[in-house]
């Protein structure tokens, strides 16, 4: 993450990845006040044992872009709602990469669903993986026809 203010959100995409059986790691480093270590953190991921990785940023976001500029793994940016554009600055930021330097942009504060992509991509070669997602995708589907039911009792035939 790019501030340990970013925490908050950032705990979303730890709990849901946990929750999956995922190990995770978590850092502050900045694409502006810590550069090189940022592009070292980058170039090391694949061979530190890193599938996919999760940026979180705010104001002019940059650090999706930088991780993703010094690695061939997923790069999946989280933009952090934050100053006078309320993360639309990091949703723009994060979202509109050059050719040739791709991030993965979720909506922003959004980090659970960025941990949820980032388990599917690391379920294309896990079987047991997708399994747990197949189940969870499930479980919301089973909770919404239970919503739907109470619902219609609850207003009748209408």
């Amino acid at each position: 993450m790019g501030s340990d203010s970013d925490l908050p959100v950032v705990e979303k995409a730890v709990s849901q990845l946990k929750e999956l059986g995922i190990p995770v790691e978590a850092h502050v480093m900045s694409a502006h006040r810590t550069p090189e270590e940022s592009a070292e953190f980058a170039r090391s991921a694949r061979r530190n044992g890193f599938g996919v990785i999760l940026a979180a940023a705010g104001k002019a976001a940059h650090l999706a872009g930088v991780l993703a500029a010094h690695t061939t793994l997923p790069v999946i940016g989280i933009p952090i709602r934050s100053g006078a554009m309320n993360g639309l600055d990091a949703l723009l930021s994060t979202a509109q990469m050059p050719a040739g330097v791709p991030v993965a942009a979720v909506g922003i504060d959004e980090a659970q669903n960025a941990a949820l992509l980032a388990a599917r991509m690391l379920a294309i070669e896990d079987a047991a993986l997708a399994e747990k997602l197949d189940e969870r995708r499930e479980a919301m589907r089973q909770a919404v026809l239970r919503k739907d039911a109470d619902l219609r009792k609850r207003l009748g035939d209408v």
